[in-house]
C-alpha cells in the first residue's frame, strides 16, 4: 500500500465572464481546452505562489490543483468542500480564480484534485466524510461552476481504500455529476489517481474500478502513482523507470478485464503516470526518480498514446536539497530548476 502524501479544465477566454463567484453558464459549458495528451504537474495549494507564474517560469501550462477536501469529518462541515480542509478557503470564495483566468489567458488550465494521502488518511475525503450521495454531487457541480473546471481527478490512498461505503457514495456521486454536466454540454472528463505496484492494483484499488462500472460511473482516465512503492526489502536502489512501465503493463491488463468492450489503444488511452521527481518518501532513498527515469517513462508514454503525464509535485522541481527525503520544496536530487517539467512539457499536445 503507497502512503505518498500527495493529489481538465475549461475554456480560455470565455471562462474569464463571471457573476459574482460563479462563471456564466456558457463560460461553464464551453467545451474544455484539453489536448490530446497532458502534462499536468500537481501544484500543492497548502504553499504559497502563483499559479501562472509558476507555469510561465515552469513551462508547465497545465497544473493539478491539489488539494480539495472537505471542511470537516462531522456535521455540516463534512460536505462542504476547501482548499485543503481550510476552512477559510470554501470554494465558494473562490481562491485561484483570477489566477487561473491568466493561466487560461495563456493557453493553460487547470486540473481540480479531490482526496490526497492527508484527507484520506484523516477522514476528510469528501466521499468519507459526507454520507449524502447528493451533497457530494453537489460539491462536485460547486466546483466546476465556481472554476469553470472541467477535469475533475480522485485521488483515493490510505484508509479511503478500505472505506467500502465512500467508495460507493463516491461512484454513486460521480454518476449524478455526470448525467448534471451532460445536461448543461459540459464535456466532464473524471480521473482516477492510484497507488500501483510493479505488479499492478492491489484488491481493494482494483475494487473502486469495479464499483465503478456497477453503479454506472463514467472513468475517462486512471493515473498511476509510480513511486512510494514501499517494497521489502529495498536493499538498493530501483530502477523506477522500469518499474513504472511494468506497473502500466500490469495494470493494462487488469484494466482488459474491467473493460472488456475497450480495446487495447482503449485502455493505453485511459492510463497516465504521476511520478515523485527526485527521492521519495521512502525512508531508504532506495527509490529515487531521476531525469533519465523520466525519458524512460515519457517515450513509453508517447509511444502508447497515454493520457497524463505529471510529477508530484512542480514545487518540488528543483536542486535546493541535495539528499532530502520526500520534501516537499526540492526534489532531493542535483538537477536544474524546472528540469523535469522542461523535460515533460512536451507531452502536451
Amino acid at each position: 500500500m503507497k502512503f505518498p502524501r500527495f493529489l481538465f479544465a475549461a475554456t480560455a477566454a470565455a471562462a474569464t465572464v463571471a457573476t459574482g463567484l460563479a462563471l456564466t453558464p456558457a463560460a461553464v459549458a464551453a467545451g474544455p481546452v484539453r489536448p490530446e495528451h497532458v502534462y499536468a504537474p500537481y501544484f500543492q495549494t497548502y504553499l504559497p505562489g502563483s499559479l501562472s507564474a509558476v507555469a510561465r517560469q515552469s513551462g508547465a501550462r497545465f497544473l493539478t490543483l491539489a488539494f480539495v477536501q472537505s471542511a470537516g469529518k462531522k456535521g455540516a462541515s463534512a460536505c462542504s468542500i476547501t482548499w485543503n480542509g481550510d476552512r477559510s478557503q470554501p470554494i465558494s470564495r473562490g481562491r485561484y480564480r483570477a489566477d487561473i483566468a491568466r493561466l487560461r489567458a495563456t493557453g493553460g488550465n487547470v486540473i481540480a484534485s479531490f482526496g490526497g494521502f492527508s484527507a484520506d488518511q484523516g477522514g476528510t475525503e469528501i466521499a468519507d466524510s459526507c454520507h449524502s450521495v447528493r451533497a457530494i454531487a453537489r460539491a462536485y457541480e460547486q466546483l466546476i461552476t465556481v472554476y469553470g473546471v472541467h477535469r475533475l481527478d480522485m485521488d483515493v490512498e490510505a484508509n479511503s481504500l478500505l472505506n467500502v461505503k465512500g467508495i460507493d457514495r463516491r461512484n454513486k456521486a460521480i454518476v449524478l455529476v455526470e448525467h448534471w454536466a451532460r445536461c448543461r454540454h459540459i464535456r466532464l472528463w473524471i480521473q482516477y489517481t492510484l497507488g500501483v505496484e510493479p505488479t499492478g492494483f492491489d484488491q481493494n484499488t482494483m475494487g473502486i474500478l469495479r464499483d465503478a462500472v456497477r453503479t454506472g460511473a463514467r472513468v475517462d482516465s486512471v493515473n498511476l502513482m509510480v513511486f512510494d512503492y514501499y517494497l521489502t526489502p529495498e536493499h538498493r536502489p530501483l530502477n523506477m523507470g522500469k518499474l513504472a512501465i511494468e506497473s502500466a503493463i500490469s495494470v493494462h491488463r487488469q484494466l482488459a478485464r474491467v473493460y472488456p468492450k475497450l480495446n487495447t489503444r482503449q485502455l493505453w488511452r485511459m492510463l497516465g503516470f504521476t511520478m515523485m521527481s527526485g527521492i521519495d518518501d521512502f525512508p531508504g532513498k532506495t527509490e529515487v526518480t531521476r531525469l533519465s527515469d523520466t525519458r524512460v517513462i515519457l517515450d513509453f508514454a508517447f509511444a502508447n498514446r497515454m493520457d497524463f503525464l505529471s510529477i508530484w509535485a512542480i514545487q518540488r522541481d528543483n536542486g535546493g536539497c541535495p539528499g532530502a527525503i520526500g520534501s516537499n520544496t526540492c526534489s532531493g536530487i542535483k538537477q536544474r530548476p524546472w528540469a523535469f517539467s522542461h523535460l515533460l512539457e512536451p507531452f502536451t499536445r
